[in-house]
């Protein structure tokens, strides 16, 4: 039985623990409850009675993703969010088991595989830098001769990805396999639609994997890199989905779902440290200043946030604002993460 889906209607009786930085992983005390505890399902059902109004209020503030074929197709208005724990309590409000495209939250996963794969020779690839360019800039790669800023850019994502098809039989369904085992399920897919039409609109994508060919950055065909990067980009997850999938970040790299060990401890503090300094695109300052914890957006509308030692939090609502973030995503996060003192500045 999934671990967490057996506890998706727990009583909330952790708030406490929500509270707490723990130092291992076991951070949450399991033990008696303590004095502050009593009460502890309303203040946390009060707090997520709130999201409705908020997710209402940031409606119409942004615009969906109309440039690729499928996502503009989304209706804006709608939103969810799940909060998973470290001890396998999960909270939910909102759409959180409604499938979106996840987009470029993959890179955070693709980032986890490459570590697995090439270990620190991943870090010769890309650089561990915000970008001041747009997160697609061909001027970023040839400022910094071939060596994208960081690896959530998407020159810095296709040379991950050419990483993975260099150590991978199967690394169109690499990625795909790993979310599902994560969580123990077999409901994720990629969109074969949505990568199809991210790769008709996808010219600077390509001018993108031939310069860093030309660089000597990429070791495979562009086509077969790309090919695989969208499939990547146009799995379908939910907000549950990947607040479990990602919370070996949140427990030094080990999975408290499979008990497996995914990154090191090292790669863990390592990815961690680059989504808050470059996981929301351009806009990675004002998140980090207003809600203070690593993050990684997606164009599909996505957010994907660690609290280390503590959850992970998953916000979705398809509107974004110019930097491509969530709009009501962000202030969702921004909401949660100061009511349960989870900043981590």
């Amino acid at each position: 039985m999934n671990f967490f889906k057996s506890r998706i209607q727990a009583s909330f009786k952790t708030e406490a623990q929500l509270r707490q930085i723990g130092n291992d992983h076991g951070a949450f005390n399991r033990g008696s409850r303590a004095p502050d505890e009593v009460g502890a399902g309303e203040r946390i059902e009060a707090l997520l009675s709130d999201i409705p109004d908020i997710a209402y209020a940031g409606y119409g503030e942004g615009a969906v993703a109309d440039y690729i074929p499928g996502l503009r197709e989304v209706p804006p208005r709608q939103y969810g969010v799940a909060i998973a724990c470290q001890d396998g309590t999960l909270y939910q409000a909102g759409e959180a088991g409604q499938q979106f495209s996840i987009q470029s939250i993959s890179k955070l996963f693709t980032l986890a595989l490459a570590l697995r794969l090439a270990g620190e020779a991943v870090w010769a690839r890309v650089g561990r830098d915000p970008c001041m360019r747009k997160f697609n800039s061909v001027s970023e790669v040839e400022a910094n001769l071939g060596i994208p800023s960081n690896p959530f850019i998407n020159a810095g994502a296709l040379a991950i990805t050419d990483l993975i098809v260099s150590h991978s039989s199967a690394p169109r369904r690499i990625l795909q396999d790993l979310l599902r085992r994560l969580i123990d399920t077999d409901d994720i897919f990629s969109d074969p639609r949505i990568a199809r039409g991210e790769a008709e609109v996808g010219h600077r994508n390509a001018a993108l994997g031939y310069l860093l060919k030309d660089y000597g950055n990429l070791d495979n065909r562009v086509e077969d890199v790309l090919s695989v990067y969208y499939a990547h980009c146009a799995i379908a997850m939910s907000c549950l989905e990947l607040a479990q999938s990602a919370l070996f970040l949140a427990c030094d790299g080990v999975s408290p779902i499979t008990g497996q060990r995914i990154v090191s401890a090292d790669q863990t503090r390592e990815i961690n440290a680059v989504l808050a300094t470059c996981g929301m695109y351009n806009g990675a300052g004002e998140f980090a200043f207003k809600v203070g914890i690593p993050a990684k957006s997606g164009v599909g509308g996505g957010i994907l946030a660690i609290v280390p030692q503590r959850m992970t939090i998953c916000a979705w609502s398809p509107e974004l604002d110019p930097h491509g973030n969530s709009v009501v995503g962000q202030r969702i996060l921004q909401h949660l993460v100061k009511q349960i003192r989870a900043s981590v500045y």
